[in-house]
């Protein structure tokens, strides 16, 4: 099974293939474990053959955590793999293969064999894109031995198609919002059931900070299952203090530094990443691992700054680009504290350029930003059929309480900005936002 450090510059024939799978098997949502469990069993059940797991669902902070957890555990020289989705550039970023050392993306070639093996399985029956692939991953990582396994939900947990193992090492929530409320539920409380369907019994269970309608439910359902919680708030905690990542829980205290990955609420994001890893059977890591995981954890369109690239280089000098993925309100307010807290440090006017889905709620998200943000510059996202249009988008700014305008493209933005800010003494922040899937075309077009 081959990896890569670096997913093709080029359209590799993997491509050809994933095209092939959404012709056959619309990238359509249907939640259910039917078709997985069915295609499992015809090649027979590589979930049953992977390294211990630690399951991740929530809204909010899924990937930072993950980033936390594969730093810290390949800092103490073990082998991870790790399952994301949706990917930003190229879909051999949704399986990272490990090896001793630290891992890297899955091969072309090993690519290329799991769909095709997949493909030749499902014998042309009903399955989804998303299910389809997340089996390839799994058939991959069941090939491959490693030290752990870091499994994301794509949506939800219950009738999420990760959510085939018997029996993970631990499972972590992280925050939960309103978003796909069209499959998971209109209130926290449901979405909340849906997330905790990933809970096992006598399986650590470690929650993140929560909404008390959402911690209510997932209390209840860990109650029901026989999980074993381990709570923010009450068994861990994670807080700052003179610079410091403070961690606590019930073996101790951790004086740490404080994580690579920007913005405050990082702080409990690589809390519930410490919590699952002293929590997991079988999974533990020195201090020293802990530490190094925090300085070298890497997430992409998450608080990251565009320091190089076409984009920046049409803008006056001094101008700060920034770029996250975030979506929905309860990221929006995320975002914005840590612009605001930023702005705290060292002001500039703040500028966004945003692309959203039209499944999103624009408005919710974009709300956040009423204080903060002199201007709010809505674009389409290049071939996303559902996403909102540039007009669409502005109306939604102007709603809550931005001024917004719109623009064709990325670099007439940048231009409407650039223009806006001329009279200005400081240069400006801008920050590209609302999609990972603009996100994602900032990074293959522009990164």
């Amino acid at each position: 099974m081959s990896a890569s450090n670096t997913p093709p510059p080029l359209a590799p024939y993997s491509d050809v293939v994933l095209e092939r799978l959404s012709k056959l098997h619309p990238k359509l949502i249907d939640l259910s474990l039917e078709r997985v469990h069915r295609l499992l069993a015809a090649l027979g059940h590589p979930e049953e053959h992977l390294p211990p797991v630690i399951h991740i669902a929530g809204t909010n902070g899924k990937g930072s955590a993950l980033a936390f957890l594969k730093a810290m555990l390949e800092a103490d020289g073990k082998a991870v793999h790790a399952y994301t989705s949706p990917h930003l550039v190229h879909f051999h970023e949704r399986i990272y293969l490990g090896g001793k050392g630290g891992g890297a993306f899955i091969g072309e070639e090993a690519l290329i064999e799991v769909l095709e093996e997949c493909e030749r399985a499902n014998e042309g029956a009903p399955i989804t894109y998303f299910e389809i692939t997340t089996v390839a991953a799994l058939l991959a990582f069941s090939r491959l031995p490693a030290d752990a396994l870091l499994l994301e939900t794509g949506m939800g947990g219950r009738l999420d198609t990760t959510n085939v193992v018997a029996r993970p090492a631990a499972t972590l929530i992280t925050p939960i919002g309103l978003d796909h409320q069209q499959f998971l539920g209109e209130t926290l409380g449901e979405i909340a059931g849906e997330k905790a369907g990933i809970f096992r019994h006598n399986v650590p269970a470690i929650i993140g900070p929560q909404e008390e309608a959402a911690l209510e439910v997932l209390l209840e359902k860990a109650e029901r299952t026989g999980a074993r919680v381990f709570i923010h708030g009450q068994d861990w905690m994670a807080f700052e203090e003179h610079g410091r990542l403070i961690y606590q829980d019930t073996d101790g205290l951790l004086d740490l530094p404080f994580p690579a990955l920007q913005g405050r609420h990082q702080l409990t994001n690589a809390g519930g990443a410490i919590a699952a890893l002293r929590q997991a059977e079988g999974l533990s890591v020195s201090d020293e691992a802990i530490e190094e995981g925090l300085l070298t954890a890497k997430w992409p369109a998450r608080m990251q700054r565009l320091k190089e690239g076409p984009l920046l280089a049409a803008l006056p000098e001094g101008v700060e680009l920034w770029l996250d993925g975030g979506h929905n309100p309860a990221a929006g307010r995320t975002i914005a504290q840590a612009f605001a807290e930023m702005n705290d440090r060292a002001p500039r006017p703040l500028y966004l350029i945003c692309g959203m889905l039209s499944t999103k709620d624009a408005t919710g998200f974009l709300a956040a930003f009423k204080d903060l943000a002199a201007m709010a510059v809505a674009v389409p996202i290049e071939g996303e059929a559902n996403a909102l249009t540039p007009g669409e988008l502005a109306a939604a700014a102007q709603k809550a309480g931005l001024h917004g305008e719109e623009a064709q493209s990325l670099a007439a933005a940048m231009t409407r900005i650039a223009k806006s800010a001329q009279d200005g003494k400081t240069a400006p922040r801008i920050l590209i936002c609302g999609s990972l899937y603009l996100a994602g075309q900032v990074l293959r077009e522009h990164g």
